[in-house]
């Protein structure tokens, strides 16, 4: 029977160093925000809605979407937002189920399913443990202006429009308390994979 695992936390938690730990140990991977890529290029099903929705004002000249565009919509306007969402999730979703169908008549022993609004989606039928990447506040925000170059008050808006990861660590199976060092957050990993019967003790 296949374990489906999936990973979550918050913007700038540090969920990409654990999942590059868990591709380095060569566990299968299905990455939701590479599939929302895939599923909005030119010809796919969920490209045509959009167009058909939003019009072809959100495209750039080699017809496929300005996301920057389209973001500015969605950002601005709820009901828009939702409109998308309505439109890219189930996409999403079907691509996501087919890999791991893939995965699962391959034989592979455990899925992980990296997912950043795995709560927000409500995609959390689609596994069977939930794994939190937790930070606390302070570090979140500074991570965040050190990364993207942020003020303070953007990096705080941009937390407070995802679900908190206090609320978050209550509804996961296991948290690993990412505010240390790579080599503690790598020694937490490891203590879950065994206790979740993944990895052999030695």
């Amino acid at each position: 029977m296949t374990k489906v695992v999936g990973i979550t936390g918050g913007i700038a938690s540090g969920k990409s160093t654990v999942v590059t730990m868990l591709k380095e140990m060569k566990f299968p991977i299905i990455d939701a925000d590479l599939i929302a890529r895939e599923v909005v290029r030119v010809g796919e099903e969920a490209y045509e809605k959009i167009v058909e929705h939003f019009g072809s004002d959100i495209l750039l000249e080699d017809h496929t979407i300005n996301r920057a565009k389209l973001g500015e919509i969605v950002f601005n306007n709820e009901k828009e937002r939702l409109a998308l969402n309505a439109i890219v999730h189930p996409a999403v979703r079907k691509r996501m189920n087919e890999k791991k169908e893939k995965w699962i008549a391959a034989g592979e022993s455990v899925i992980f399913l990296d997912i950043p609004l795995l709560f927000e989606s409500k995609l959390t039928n689609m596994v069977e443990k939930v794994l939190l990447i937790y930070v606390d506040e302070e570090t979140q925000v500074e991570r965040l202006m050190e990364r993207n170059d942020f003020t303070q008050e953007q990096a705080r808006s941009r937390i407070a429009s995802q679900m908190q990861l206090k609320e978050k660590k209550t509804l996961s199976d296991a948290v690993i308390d990412n505010n240390g060092s790579v080599e503690n957050t790598k020694t937490q990993l490891l203590e879950i994979l065994r206790n979740w019967d993944i990895i052999d003790e030695n």
